[in-house]
């Protein structure tokens, strides 16, 4: 480094010092403190410009004073495991520095209430991108590990694709086991029913078109969904016999006893009705 390149760095040092105040610990600043130099790290941040020494001294303190924050968003995760929280804070400060980046003094809104919010966004995109898509048990997912590993290693050994018996006698496992493994390995990723099949001769053709039917018990809860009004605007003699008619299944003859009528009476009173809720259904539809 030559001396006018040593001169202009101190330099440059010294005018951050005298516009900026010097943080010694940044990342164990306590909250309360963190809140308040950050509201004026901010404002100087809006008015500087971007590539310049100052500026990139206050970005990086702004960055190492909220540290705090992505450890508090970081710790709702908690339960994903001890094993991860280290990549968890790491794309939480990547949410931070976004923060920092897009915060808007004008809004008149506090830096913690703007950046959480992008923290936990990063966080939840992260095991968006690298979860499974259906929740196994962990022995399965780390057989899914070792299926892979086995499979291509016997793939080049025998230049075939391995049984599931090869498998199993390589990973020590029962056949049983290997079936299970590689069923759960479906789980690791989804696909939209809207995607587009690759190599399908119907050109734009989905794996909607290709998978399940259509339901008969559709249509039946589209007919009881007319129906119902139907019904309600049947006087109440008229619903108590299509009750005891197809709710508690009584005879005609049982009907008539009921009402103190015939069982001919009962059939021409059950037609009468049939035949006004046929004619409303076949309207409304």
């Amino acid at each position: 480094m030559t001396a006018t390149t040593m001169s202009s760095t101190r330099a440059n040092t010294e005018v951050l010092v005298e516009r900026l105040p010097v943080v010694s610990d940044p990342q164990n600043m306590a909250p309360k403190d963190a809140r308040s130099l950050s509201k004026q790290f901010l404002e100087r941040l809006a008015v500087l410009e971007e590539g310049t020494p100052e500026y990139q001294y206050a970005r990086n303190t702004l960055i190492e004073m909220n540290t705090s924050l992505v450890r508090y968003a970081a710790g709702r995760f908690r339960s994903r495991g001890a094993d991860q929280m280290e990549d968890i804070i790491q794309v939480g400060t990547i949410g931070l520095i976004k923060a920092i980046d897009r915060f808007d003094l004008s809004r008149e809104v506090e830096f913690t209430t703007f950046a959480i919010p992008y923290i936990v966004g990063e966080i939840k995109r992260f095991f968006r991108d690298t979860s499974w898509a259906v929740h196994v048990p962990r022995r399965l997912q780390e057989a899914r590990i070792e299926l892979a590993k086995a499979t291509e290693e016997l793939h080049s050994r025998l230049d075939r694709s391995p049984t599931v018996k090869e498998l199993a006698e390589l990973m020590s496992l029962t056949e049983e086991e290997v079936v299970e493994a590689r069923v759960a390995a479906n789980g690791y990723a989804s696909a939209s029913l809207d995607a587009t099949l690759s190599g399908s001769t119907d050109g734009e053709a989905a794996l909607a078109d290709f998978i399940g039917a259509e339901d008969a018990g559709m249509e039946l809860v589209e007919n009881f969904h007319a129906l119902a009004p139907l019904i309600a605007s049947l006087d109440d003699r008229s619903r108590q016999i299509i009750h005891w008619r197809f709710v508690d299944e009584l005879t005609q003859a049982q009907i008539g006893e009921k009402l103190g009528v015939s069982q001919m009476q009962v059939s021409r009173l059950l037609s009468r009705t049939l035949r006004h809720l046929r004619e409303g259904m076949l309207t409304t539809s």
